[in-house]
C-alpha cells in the first residue's frame, strides 16, 4: 500500500515508517524538520514537508494515499489544549480526504486516563470534555460515525526502547537531578508499557487488517508497580530509592501518582499481534538509559 504517515521523524513514527517499509509498503513521510528528513528519505520513504498546520498538505497527502497512519502529536505540556485542538483538526483533514472510501485511517492516542484505577480494555471509551482533554480518538470515533475507516491505537504512556525520550528519561532526570528515586505512597500505582517495535507492529497489522475496530491497545505490560520501576532508575543511577509526596516530581506529580492498568488481550487476539521485545523493567536496566544527555 501507498501508507501517509504522519510524525515519521518521531519516537514512534519513525519505527513505523521502518516497519511499513520492511513489509514492502509504500511511505510518504510528513517532516517538518529538514535535518530529519534526510534521514527519512534515506531509509526509504517519499518526505513531504510541512506541520500539522498545514491542511492543505495533509489534505493533498492523505487523497493520494491507500492508508494514513496519524502519529504526530506535539507533547509541550505547557500548552497542551493548543496542541490537542490543532492534533484534532489534523486528524478532521486527514479524515475527509478519505471520505467515501475505505481507506483506513489510524490515529494515535494513550491510555493513560482511560480508566484509572482499574484494568483498561479495548471496549472502554474515552470521555469527552475538560477532564480528558486530548481529542485523538474522539476526533476518529466521530469520523467512523460518518462512514470514515477510522482507528485508534492507544499507546502506553511509556513506549521504551533505544532512544527513548519518553516519560521514563523524564522520571530518571528528576531522579538524577533530586539525588533520590522515588514513588508516591506504597508506590503500588501500575504503569503499562510497550516496546517501541512491538507497537509498530501493531499498526502495521492493523493496516494491513483493514483498521475494523475502534481501538487497539500497545500494551505489553499490563501494569508494572511504579516502586518497581523507582528500584530499577535508582540502581541505575546509584541513588536511594524511597517513597515522597506528589510535589516531589514537580508537573510530573500526576504522572507519577496515576495508576492505568491497561489490557491487550483482545488486540492480540483479532490481530495476532504478540510482543517480542524485551519488558519495561528489563529494558530500562540498560546502560543506555542512564548515560549523560
Amino acid at each position: 500500500m501507498r501508507v501517509f504517515v504522519t510524525g515519521a521523524t518521531g519516537w514512534v513514527g519513525s519505527a513505523v515508517v521502518d516497519e511499513l517499509i520492511g513489509h514492502g509498503h509504500q511511505v510518504t513521510g510528513l517532516s517538518r524538520s529538514k535535518e530529519k528528513a534526510q534521514a527519512l528519505a534515506a531509509r526509504g520513504a517519499e518526505v513531504l514537508h510541512g506541520t500539522l498546520d498545514d491542511l492543505d498538505v495533509l489534505r493533498s497527502a492523505a487523497s493520494a494515499a491507500d492508508a494514513v497512519i496519524h502519529t504526530a502529536f506535539n507533547h509541550d505540556f505547557s500548552k497542551f489544549a493548543e496542541n490537542a485542538a490543532q492534533d484534532a483538526r489534523a486528524i478532521e483533514t486527514l479524515g475527509e480526504a478519505l471520505s467515501g472510501s475505505s481507506r483506513p485511517l489510524i490515529v494515535t492516542s494513550g491510555v493513560a486516563l482511560l480508566a484509572p484505577g482499574r484494568v483498561a480494555t479495548e471496549a472502554d471509551v474515552p470521555e469527552r470534555g475538560p477532564n480528558y482533554p486530548r481529542q485523538s480518538e474522539a476526533t476518529a470515533r466521530a469520523l467512523a460515525e460518518r462512514g470514515v475507516r477510522a482507528a485508534t491505537v492507544r499507546l502506553a504512556p511509556s513506549v521504551h526502547g533505544e532512544g527513548d525520550h519518553g516519560f521514563i528519561p523524564i522520571l530518571i532526570g528528576i531522579a538524577r537531578d533530586k539525588g533520590l528515586s522515588a514513588y508516591v505512597g506504597e508506590g503500588l500505582n501500575r504503569w503499562p508499557g510497550v516496546h517501541r517495535f512491538d507497537a509498530a507492529r501493531l499498526y502495521r497489522l492493523a493496516l494491513e487488517q483493514g483498521a475494523t475496530e475502534a481501538a487497539y491497545h500497545a500494551i505489553a505490560d499490563e501494569g508494572v508497580p511504579f516502586r518497581e520501576i523507582a528500584a530499577v532508575i535508582g540502581r541505575g543511577l546509584g541513588v536511594p530509592v524511597e517513597s515522597r509526596g506528589p510535589e516531589h516530581f514537580g508537573w510530573f506529580a500526576d504522572f507519577a501518582a496515576a495508576d492505568m492498568p491497561a489490557s491487550s488481550a483482545h488486540t492480540k487476539a483479532v490481530l495476532g499481534w504478540t510482543p517480542t521485545g524485551p519488558d519495561l523493567l528489563a529494558d530500562i536496566d540498560q546502560p543506555g538509559y542512564y548515560a549523560a544527555r
